[in-house]
C-alpha cells in the first residue's frame, strides 16, 4: 500500500502535551501514523491535499445496539418500560441470525458515515451462538474497529454467562478479524446473585476482557459488594449509565480506574436516570459517550457530545444560580473536554488506548476528516469548536487502519442499494412481529409488561 501524506488540514491529535490544535502533515505508512510535523516531505507517498479542512482522532461510539438497526425510531415515544417490554419482552427473540448480520451490518456502516471508527457494540441478542457469529460478521463486512460485547437475552439471576460462546468467539471469528476485538457485555451485579457476578467477573478478567454492564435505576446490590471486596473491580471494568449511584460508590469504581459510558439522549429520554457527568468530573474523571438504541435516538456520537455537555452546563449554571442568584461567570466545561469524550475516553472505555483515541506516530491511523468550508461550520474560527458542532454533512473522509472508508463525502467499497433493500426486508418482517395483534398477542404483551414493571420497581428500591 502506498504510503498517503495528509497536507494543509488542521490538525486535531487529542494527544497529551501537544498543541490544540496545530497546522501540521500526518504520513500514514500500512495501518498506522508514521510521523506528525511540518512540511515532512513525500518520499513517493500520495499527496492529499486537505485545506480548510480538520483532520480529527476518528471518533468512538463506546456503546451502541447495533443488532436493533433495522427498527430505527419505533420507539422514539417508549419509556423505559415500553422499551423493555416490546423489543427484548417482544420482537428481540423474533430475530434470525440474518437479522443480526444485516442490521450489525447497516448500523456499522452508519456509524462509519458519522465520523466513528470504533464502537462498542453490545450484542445482547443472541439466543444461540449463531445469532452471535453473524453479528460479528457484520462487523466484520462493514470494516469498522469494534469491541464486541458479547452478551445474552435478559434471564434469570443465577444465570451464568455462556463462556464456552465466550471461548468459541475468540478462538474462532473474532480471532480472524483484525479490527475486532472481544468483551463480555454480563448481566452485571444489579441483575446477577453474588456468585454468578463473581464468576463473570473472574472470567473476563482470566481471558484479559473488558467486562460491562448496565447500572441504573437503582443502588448497587450485595452482588457489588461481593465483586468489590474479591478486588474485581478495575481498568477493564465498564459502567453503563451508572445513574442513582452513590457518591461513595461512584468515588470505589474511578478509585479502581473503572470506566463509565453515559448515553444522554436515551438516559434522559426513557428515564434511565440523570447523567453522571459532572460527578464524574468532580472526581478527577471522564465519561465515555455513547448513542446507545437507533430505535430510540439518534445515532449521531457528535449530538450525544454536544447534549451531555449542555445539559452538564445547564445544571451548574442551576446550581450557581441557587447559590448565587446568577449563572457561572465561565464555561464549566471546555470544548476539548467534550471532543474527549468521544475519543481519549472512547478508546479508555474500551480498552484501546495503545491504539486508538488520539493521533501520534506509531498510533492506528484512525481518523475523520471535517469539511470546515460547509456553511454550517464557515468560518472555521476554532477548530476544535468546529469538529464539535460538525454534522454528517461535513464529515468528508474517515480512514480506518489507514484505509478510507469514507472519501467525498461517500461511503466506499459497499452497494448501498443492497444494504438497504436487505435492512428494509428485515425491518418488515421483525415490525409485523411487533405490531402483531389478536387476544394472544396482546395478552403476552401485558403479561410482559406487568414482570417487566415489577422488575424496574424492584430495582428502584435496591
Amino acid at each position: 500500500m502506498k504510503p498517503l501524506l495528509l497536507t494543509g488540514a488542521q490538525v486535531i491529535t487529542m494527544a497529551a502535551g501537544r498543541p490544540d490544535v496545530e497546522r501540521t502533515d500526518v504520513l500514514v505508512e500500512g495501518d498506522r501514523i508514521a510521523a506528525i510535523g511540518e512540511a515532512l516531505p513525500a518520499d513517493g507517498a500520495e499527496v492529499v491535499d486537505l485545506r480548510g479542512r480538520i483532520v480529527i482522532p476518528g471518533l468512538i461510539n463506546a456503546h451502541l445496539h447495533t443488532w436493533q438497526t433495522a427498527l430505527r425510531g419505533v420507539g422514539a415515544d417508549w419509556t423505559l418500560l415500553d422499551y423493555l417490554s416490546n423489543m427484548h419482552g417482544g420482537v428481540a427473540g423474533r430475530y434470525a441470525p440474518d437479522d443480526m448480520r444485516i442490521s450489525t451490518f447497516a448500523g456499522a456502516l452508519n456509524q462509519i458515515n458519522c465520523g466513528v471508527t470504533t464502537v462498542g457494540d453490545w450484542c445482547h441478542n443472541t439466543p444461540s451462538p449463531d445469532h452471535a457469529t453473524q453479528a460479528v460478521q457484520g462487523l466484520a463486512d462493514a470494516r469498522i474497529r469494534a469491541v464486541f460485547m458479547h452478551g445474552t437475552p435478559y434471564s434469570a439471576a443465577d444465570a451464568p454467562h455462556p463462556l464456552g460462546e465466550i471461548d468459541a468467539l475468540m478462538n474462532g471469528p473474532i480471532s480472524r478479524h483484525p479490527l475486532l476485538t472481544l468483551g463480555m457485555a454480563i448481566k452485571g451485579p444489579q441483575l446477577s446473585t453474588p456468585a454468578v457476578a463473581l464468576a463473570d467477573f473472574r472470567a473476563a478478567n482470566e481471558r484479559g476482557l473488558v467486562v460491562s454492564m448496565h447500572q441504573s435505576g437503582g443502588q448497587p446490590t450485595p452482588a457489588w459488594t461481593a465483586v468489590r471486596d474479591a478486588g474485581l473491580i478495575g481498568p477493564r471494568t465498564n459502567i453503563v449509565h451508572g445513574a442513582d449511584l452513590s457518591d461513595e460508590w461512584l468515588k470505589t469504581f474511578v478509585d479502581a480506574g473503572a470506566s463509565f459510558t453515559i448515553t444522554p439522549e436515551n438516559e434522559l429520554g426513557q428515564g434511565h436516570g440523570i447523567p453522571i457527568t459532572g460527578r464524574l468530573l468532580k472526581l478527577g474523571s471522564s465519561p465515555s459517550l455513547g448513542t446507545d438504541v437507533d430505535a430510540i435516538v439518534s445515532s449521531e456520537i457528535l449530538f450525544a457530545a454536544r447534549l451531555a455537555a449542555a445539559h452538564q452546563r445547564g445544571m451548574d449554571h442551576l446550581m450557581q444560580r441557587q447559590l448565587t442568584g446568577t449563572g457561572a461567570e465561565q464555561a464549566t466545561i471546555t470544548s476539548k473536554q467534550i471532543l474527549s469524550w468521544v475519543t481519549v475516553e472512547g478508546a479508555r472505555a474500551l480498552g484501546l488506548s495503545q491504539d486508538v483515541g488520539c493521533l501520534l506516530p506509531g498510533m492506528q491511523a484512525d481518523l475523520a476528516v471535517v469539511d470546515a468550508t460547509a456553511l454550517n461550520l464557515w468560518p472555521a474560527h476554532d477548530a476544535v469548536v468546529a469538529a464539535l458542532h460538525a454534522s454528517i454533512a461535513n464529515i468528508e473522509a474517515v480512514m480506518i487502519a489507514g484505509e478510507w472508508r469514507k472519501r467525498d463525502h461517500e461511503l466506499l467499497g459497499v452497494d448501498l442499494d443492497d444494504v438497504a433493500d436487505r435492512l428494509l426486508a428485515s425491518a418488515e418482517r421483525l415490525m409485523q412481529q411487533l405490531n402483531k395483534r389478536g387476544v394472544l398477542a396482546g395478552l403476552k404483551r401485558r403479561v410482559v409488561r406487568r414482570v417487566v414493571g415489577r422488575r424496574l420497581a424492584r430495582q428502584g428500591r435496591q
